[in-house]
């Protein structure tokens, strides 16, 4: 069975950074999609940032775009998502799930289109 384990949560003031860490297991696929989602209190499941697991492909929410990184240790088969100049609005608790590629090199970005998840870290941001 697929496990994904997540840490790296915790509180910051706005303008700091975290970084989170998404430990995946038992994926038999060589290629597939982790990605980063989250859910603010009254808010739906929103994508974060994707990577394209093997040739490390990625794609961000508008967002987050140039604030945040998601990156591959393919020896720990381990995802990050480093999370730079942080704001309040991006308080939420972040999920890492995984899933088969909607085709060569593209991920979906639709929480529908992945089949595992982790059990979440809250993130809180402080202004």
């Amino acid at each position: 069975q697929v496990q994904l384990v997540e840490s790296g949560g915790g509180s910051v003031q706005a303008g700091g950074s975290l970084r989170l860490s998404c430990a995946t297991s038992r994926f038999t696929y060589s290629t597939y999609c982790v990605a980063y989602f989250r859910q603010a209190p009254g808010k739906e499941r929103e994508e974060v940032a994707t990577i394209y697991r093997g040739s490390g492909s990625t794609d961000y929410h508008d967002s987050v775009k140039g604030r945040f990184t998601i990156s591959q240790d393919n020896a720990e088969n381990t995802v990050y998502l480093e999370m730079n100049s942080v704001k309040p609005e991006d308080t939420a608790m972040y999920y890492c799930a995984a899933g088969a590629p909607l085709s060569l090199l593209r991920c979906g970005r639709d929480r529908t289109e992945y089949n595992y998840w982790g059990q979440g870290t809250q993130v809180t941001v402080s202004s």
